[in-house]
């Protein structure tokens, strides 16, 4: 009889274990997406009238952001070494804090890009926190969070991620910041690109009517129509070089 309720008590443990966890489903999205290119790619896209071009090279990169105005072509280049603005081909010397704001808005378009590529950084933190409904489908909700050495200035950002689980690719996300006073971002998507294989996502974004909300039930929110519209992200005219699909 005793070995009868350990032989219970262990079906029960292994029934309750998770089907997957974060980091294997984050690597089944990255997989499916065909986001794996990344490792050694080149990217070009178009973003709010800019162009920009992200450069990587197994760990290695160099994120570019063209901005043309009537007199000079602007370019921002962020890579392993820091960040570089110049007015044509000229250098521009730039304050510290100016280049960490450029630098947060280079990083920060091109992060969202590839999406869920990046989520195997190295300062990234990954936990299933459960799987929920969203519109009746199935979806693992993920929480990410980033260690602060590596993490970058805005390393105390949460995010939230939710795969579908019949197919394990990205389709809502959620963010708190703190930067320019802090709020909260939820995103979810408006089109879907197919670019060489590559799933590329255009989003819908969406702010809160209040402030004073938990942000883990944001899905909640999202689907009882109470979040607010604010703007679209659309990527324009991609282009993708890499060896794997060349």
């Amino acid at each position: 009889m005793r070995y009868f309720r350990y032989f219970i008590f262990f079906i029960g443990f292994i029934s309750c274990k998770p089907e997957y966890t974060a980091q294997e489903i984050i690597d089944k999205a990255i997989q499916n997406a065909g986001l794996d290119v990344f490792d050694k790619s080149e990217l070009t896209f178009g973003f709010r009238k800019d162009t920009y071009t992200a450069v990587r090279n197994e760990g290695s990169y160099q994120y570019h952001r063209i901005i043309p105005t009537d007199s000079v072509v602007i370019k921002d280049v962020l890579s392993n070494e820091g960040f570089q603005r110049f007015f044509g081909e000229n250098k521009v010397e730039l304050s510290e804090k100016k280049v960490n704001q450029l630098s947060n808005k280079v990083n920060s378009v091109h992060y969202f890009s590839v999406l869920p590529y990046g989520l195997n950084d190295k300062a990234v933190k990954k936990k299933l926190v459960n799987t929920v409904k969203i519109k009746g489908d199935d979806f693992y909700k993920i929480e990410i969070t980033f260690n602060e050495n590596g993490g970058g200035d805005d390393h105390d950002d949460v995010f939230l991620y939710w795969f579908r689980k019949e197919t394990f690719l990205l389709e809502y996300l959620a963010y708190k910041y703190h930067t320019d006073g802090g709020g909260i971002r939820f995103r979810d998507i408006k089109k879907e690109h197919n670019i060489n294989g590559i799933r590329f996502l255009d989003y819908k974004n969406f702010k809160l009517k209040t402030k004073d909300i938990d942000f883990y039930a944001i899905d909640s929110l999202y689907e009882e129509g109470e979040l607010i519209h604010v703007s679209d992200i659309e990527l324009e005219n991609i282009k993708i070089k890499s060896p794997k699909n060349n």
